[in-house]
């Protein structure tokens, strides 16, 4: 973790919870370190940060392979689009939206190179922290059904939620940096 340590160290001091908690969700809880890795980089993907993404990547070894990587990087992109969209229709609330169709294509939810319910758990985590209800709850389902626990969504979404105070934390760093 010395990319991960280093990039942590930068973080100002108001977010030294931060950076204890960066290395706790990474080290242990119910998850797999494949699938803890996974979901962080796609968080940190989501969060839409370089050098968090970069020191996930450089920290991860053989718990990021090409397979958990591509997921990651597909959970990313697909509920960037797919969260702005069912969100959209939560928060208007008309029926009438609920009965048109998306027509966005996302075949690749049914083609994960990892597992259905390791990649619906990264859904659900970038899913919590693109903050869209009906996706969390839909591959929350996704994730029980097949076969993962509620303790495993919980850690899913602890690395999120730590991913995401992480990527502001690095970003508050690169301000202090600037001078601003």
């Amino acid at each position: 973790m010395d990319a991960l340590k280093t990039l942590a160290e930068t973080f100002p001091e108001a977010a030294k919870d931060i950076r204890l908690n960066l290395q706790a969700v990474l080290s242990d809880g119910s998850l797999s370190p494949k699938q803890r890795y996974g979901v962080a980089y796609a968080c940190a993907l989501a969060c839409r940060s370089r050098a968090l993404s970069e020191a996930l990547l450089q920290d991860a070894g053989e718990n990021l392979d090409e397979a958990v990587i591509d997921d990651a990087q597909a959970a990313a992109a697909l509920m960037a689009m797919n969260n702005v969209f069912y969100r959209f229709r939560h928060i208007i609330g008309k029926p009438s939206y609920s009965t048109l169709p998306a027509r966005l294509r996302m075949n690749r939810i049914a083609q994960p190179k990892t597992s259905k319910p390791e990649f619906e758990l990264m859904c659900l985590a970038v899913s919590a922290v693109n903050n869209c209800e009906a996706c969390v709850r839909s591959h929350e389902k996704a994730v029980l059904e097949g076969g993962l626990s509620e303790a495993n969504v919980v850690d899913a979404v602890r690395i999120a939620a730590t991913i995401a105070a992480a990527s502001v934390s690095a970003d508050a760093a690169v301000t202090d940096a600037a001078g601003f």
